[in-house]
């Protein structure tokens, strides 16, 4: 592996651990020229995704992007970064359980949508609101509709916005 400050090979790992319910090694490594210190992880890849852009363009499946979107969606929620580390995996198991070595991109983001839907709903709102590109409030107010529903149909008798949304509803005379 080579130290990403100096960029010599020659490092040693120092500590290596299950993460991920097992799915992932943890390897802490340090550099026998510089000392300095860094952490790999290694994970089962069952095959090489390529995902197909809106625009039609190629690129390969990153792991790390869509975590990072994922984690911006969640920014200051109170999820554990274990569940988030959870449902990434589990989308990245559901994208290469489908079998497609293409996959548009679309698939992967309604598959973080609905994975969102069940964790956090703010983070579910901030996640569709770039996915799905709002343009206006009205988009907003559907989508805070949708959890309502949602909500309502689990057997709730009025269903809560997530907290600090409030809407004004456009049937209410003034």
């Amino acid at each position: 592996m080579r130290c990403p400050y100096c960029g010599c090979e020659n490092t040693q790992v120092k500590d290596s651990r299950p993460t991920e319910e097992n799915q992932a090694i943890r390897r802490r490594r340090n550099c026998e020229d510089c000392g300095g210190r860094f952490t790999t992880f290694e994970r089962v890849q069952l095959r090489e995704i390529t995902v197909i852009k809106r625009s039609g363009r190629r690129m390969p499946f990153d792991r790390e992007k869509l975590s990072r979107s994922v984690e911006v969606a969640l920014r200051k929620r109170p999820i554990q970064s274990e569940r988030i580390d959870r449902m990434v995996s589990g989308i990245v198991r559901q994208l290469e359980s489908m079998g497609e070595q293409e996959m548009p991109s679309s698939v992967i983001g309604e598959l973080v949508m609905d994975a969102l839907k069940g964790l956090d709903p703010v983070a579910y709102v901030r996640f569709a609101s770039v996915y799905r590109d709002f343009r206006e409030a009205a988009d907003f107010h559907e989508v805070l509709g949708e959890i309502a529903k949602r909500d309502t149909t689990e057997g709730e008798t009025e269903a809560p916005l997530p907290s600090g949304i409030a809407i004004e509803r456009a049937d209410r005379k003034h």
